[in-house]
């Protein structure tokens, strides 16, 4: 089974980019920070979606981000498939905060139930092909719209989506040129994907 330890976000502030992820998630595990300069603008092509079990957590996660600096993107809210929203950290990366229940059953336990790395691909047949030869096992997929891995004991999940469809699910523009200013630790070891996503072998 291939696994995915961690993601390292690369920020022009790092410390201040943890501090942001401690105060906003409560993450430590599944997400590191480590300084960079590289040239980026724009969308980066990628988002990570935080799945919790009530609404109420998505609140309280969407409303720390927003206290820890994060800009809001997509207001926490009902939608078809459940409730969520959208914030993008000070550092650029924009995460997804999402439930699939529309109704509180407790309190806000601040409980995550998994990270999800959504990478925005630019074919999505050729990038499911890359990844399975590379020992990931499709767990579903709906043709070039949608790819999900299979996480079991995964610290992160991974799905491929569209790159202008993700953009659409986060209601940003996906003009963007540059660094991902991302690296995926894992079981893997080195290599970069057809859209320029890197991995790295997880220490």
């Amino acid at each position: 089974m291939t696994n995915i330890e961690h993601l390292t976000i690369e920020a022009a502030d790092p410390a201040a980019a943890q501090r942001f992820y401690a105060d906003a998630f409560g993450l430590d595990k599944q997400v590191r920070v480590r300084a960079s300069e590289a040239p980026t603008t724009g969308f980066r092509g990628f988002t990570v979606s935080l799945v919790v079990s009530q609404p109420s957590i998505v609140i309280g996660l969407q409303n720390s981000a927003l206290a820890a600096g994060a800009e809001e993107l997509k207001p926490a809210k009902k939608s078809l498939w459940g409730f969520g929203g959208v914030v993008q950290a000070p550092d650029g990366t924009v995460w997804q905060l999402v439930s699939s229940s529309k109704k509180d059953t407790g309190p806000d336990s601040r409980k995550i139930d998994e990270v999800v790395l959504l990478l925005g691909v630019s074919d999505m047949a050729a990038s499911k092909k890359f990844y399975v030869e590379r020992g990931l096992t499709v767990a579903k997929s709906f043709g070039g719209k949608y790819t999900e891995f299979d996480g079991a004991g995964s610290a992160v999940k991974l799905s491929l989506y569209p790159r202008k469809g993700l953009g659409k699910v986060t209601g940003i523009p996906t003009e963007g040129s540059g660094s991902h200013r991302l690296a995926i630790g894992s079981d893997l070891g080195d290599f970069t994907d057809p859209d320029g996503y890197g991995w790295e072998k997880a220490a």
